[in-house]
Formats: C-alpha cells, sequence, structure tokens
C-alpha cells in the first residue's frame, strides 16, 4: 500500500481515538489542518465546536467505547468503520470520512451511525 495513504490511515485513526476517549484539543493539535468542515448536524463547524462536543461527551458518557473494525483509504479520503459501546450497553456501528489537505492534516470530516439491531433477517453481523 501507498505510504501516504497508510499514514493517512493510522493518522486517522489516532484522531478518532485520541479524541473519543477524552483529550480532543490534542486530537485537534496534532491531527487537524487550518480548518476543520464538520458535516454532522449535531456538532458545530470548525475546531472549537469539534473539541467542545467531544469534551462534553466525554463528561456525559464517561464509560463510552470505540472499536476500530477496519479503515480504507483512497485519494485524499479515509473511511473508519467502528463497533461503539456507550453506557446502558447500547451498540452502534458508525463510518467517518475524513479529507486530508496537501500537507496531510485532516480538513472536513462526515458521518454516518446506526444502532446495533438484537437480530437481523439476514443473520448477518453489522461487521
Amino acid at each position: 500500500m501507498n505510504k501516504k495513504l497508510k499514514e493517512m490511515k493510522m493518522n486517522a485513526i489516532e484522531f478518532y481515538r485520541t479524541a473519543f476517549e477524552g483529550n480532543p484539543r490534542k486530537a485537534v493539535e496534532l491531527f487537524v489542518g487550518d480548518e476543520y468542515i464538520q458535516h454532522n448536524p449535531l456538532v458545530g463547524n470548525g475546531k472549537e465546536k469539534f473539541i467542545e462536543y467531544f469534551e462534553r461527551m466525554r463528561k456525559e458518557y464517561p464509560e463510552k467505547r470505540v472499536e476500530f473494525i477496519r479503515a480504507v483509504a483512497e485519494g485524499d479520503l479515509v473511511a473508519l468503520h467502528t463497533h461503539q459501546v456507550w453506557p446502558g450497553n447500547d451498540e452502534y456501528v458508525t463510518m467517518d470520512f475524513f479529507r486530508f489537505d496537501e500537507n496531510g492534516k485532516i480538513v472536513e470530516h462526515w458521518d454516518s451511525i446506526q444502532q446495533i439491531p438484537e437480530k437481523t433477517l439476514n443473520g448477518n453481523a453489522m461487521y
């Protein structure tokens, strides 16, 4: 695999892990470029709004966990497929997409989240 794509995948994972586990300011300092465009409708646009959101999530849900299932990189994009467990054992499958700038920094984010059902009609796992 292309060294640049591998590095982008590793950086996207570390960015997400660092923010999710309680240090969003460090995540932004290490991995975000000059701008940060947010497409999640529950999070404000820009670096500070991202930091505020994840700081609030850490206070409200300190026991939440994330597991990285897979990462895919192409061009200037990285997609992360994750499994999240929130209080009460609410489980979610998420897809996060990050766009990187020419300096290898994250500058844009999209995501989609779905609660994992107790059973499926096809019997297949969400992963």
